[in-house]
């Protein structure tokens, strides 16, 4: 099988709900990180066979294939296909291992993944919400309610299963979120996504009269958390352990990847990042939801022949605290080497984009503490779980 490289990987930094990528139309957002890829590798856009964008709220501005919108948006010529796909919070992941899967068969050679998702013009539910409005019904079918009576699945439900089933506390779980920002500070000041995020100008303020600023740092670190604030967030579900605090920030974002195949990296003179090591997918019970990633977890290892220890660092998308926790829990994994730099509880989750936008602070996490190994996962709606495990070159 042919081998599969990512050669450039790159990311808008996240934006709050209503905040400086208010007025950034999603197409567009992803358009500047197509355009980025190219510049980043010089490559001639015309040779690109293949956009392959996630996307899960694909209503609104983000319907009607917003990853042809986006090449359409860019500099790339109309002679660039794309894709959108939905694989809800992993959409992004998905699109990279499709690329990946086109490269390893032989049939392309120049592939990029990516995703976008802008959830202030497009709220998380809008699609859905929209068609049951108008009478249109909803996606839980005759037959799916008679496989799950009486259920209706909720990935906030499943965050508070995960933490009942794995004995997870609340103080547990808000001593993680209080890291995750503490890791998000350091990083910051430190530079460490300096290489990763594109610069852009944003607004500044609130409502359409805000001035330009550039949109260089993720907007939702709170640089003034405590431990003691993040103790006080009122839960979501009294009984339960889950907060506002402890769950992942809604944001605004696009990312992407280029992967490309040996041939293309001679042709085109490109100096690879990582090489493409292992993919891996799972279903898991679509009722807890969340807990995919550990099985997938361990089946990917199994099958690259893998120990957990032979991984130099991990992300894991903090979807909700008790999901990284949990991780942790069942596969015995260092701390440590788990979202070094902060996760989504501090950075954002941009649901469509979240999967390239891991990846590609993974990867410069690896290089900058000079490592082989890494292993990415997060959890999808409906009870799913993408792994990818990258060697560093």
């Amino acid at each position: 099988m042919a081998e599969a490289y990512i050669v450039a990987a790159t990311r808008t930094a996240g934006g709050r709900k209503g905040g400086r990528l208010r007025e950034w139309h999603p197409a567009d957002l992803g358009a500047v990180v197509l355009n980025e890829l190219v510049d980043r590798t010089g490559v001639d856009p015309a040779v690109i066979e293949d956009v392959v964008m996630g996307c899960v709220m694909q209503v609104g501005e983000q319907a009607t294939n917003i990853a042809r919108g986006a090449v359409l948006a860019s500099k790339l010529p109309e002679s660039v296909p794309a894709t959108s796909v939905d694989r809800q919070c992993g959409s992004s992941q998905q699109a990279l291992h499709f690329a990946a899967q086109a490269v390893m068969s032989g049939t392309m050679d120049v592939v990029i993944a990516s995703g976008v998702e802008s959830m202030t013009r497009v709220p998380m539910g809008l699609s859905v919400a929209l068609p049951a409005k108008e009478g249109f019904g909803n996606p839980m079918s005759p037959n799916q309610q008679k496989r799950y009576p009486n259920i209706q699945f909720s990935q906030f439900m499943g965050a508070e299963m995960m933490a009942a089933k794995y004995g997870l506390t609340k103080d547990q779980l808000d001593e993680y979120a209080y890291n995750s920002h503490q890791r998000a500070i350091a990083a910051t000041q430190a530079g460490a996504f300096k290489n990763e995020i594109i610069a852009i100008d944003g607004k500044d303020g609130k409502g359409d009269e805000g001035s330009t600023v550039r949109h260089d740092s993720d907007e939702g670190i709170r640089y003034d958390s405590s431990l003691d604030a993040i103790k006080g967030v009122k839960l979501l579900r009294e009984g339960g352990a889950i907060t506002a605090a402890t769950s992942s920030q809604i944001c605004d974002g696009a990312s992407g990847v280029m992967v490309v195949s040996e041939k293309a990296l001679k042709e085109y003179g490109l100096t690879p990042l990582a090489r493409i090591h292992h993919l891996t997918l799972i279903g898991h019970d679509p009722v807890i939801m969340l807990e995919a990633p550990l099985p997938a977890t361990e089946r990917a290892l199994k099958k690259a022949g893998m120990s957990i220890d032979d991984i130099d660092l991990f992300e894991v998308n903090e979807a909700f605290a008790s999901v990284p926790v949990a991780w942790l829990k069942a596969t015995g994994a260092d701390p440590a080497k788990l979202n070094v730099n902060g996760g989504a509880i501090a950075l954002g989750h941009p649901l469509g984009a979240s999967g390239t936008k891991l990846m590609t602070t993974l990867l410069h996490a690896l290089k900058a503490r000079d490592k082989k190994w890494g292993l990415q996962t997060m959890c999808e709606g409906g009870g799913l779980a993408n792994v990818t495990i990258v060697e560093r070159l």
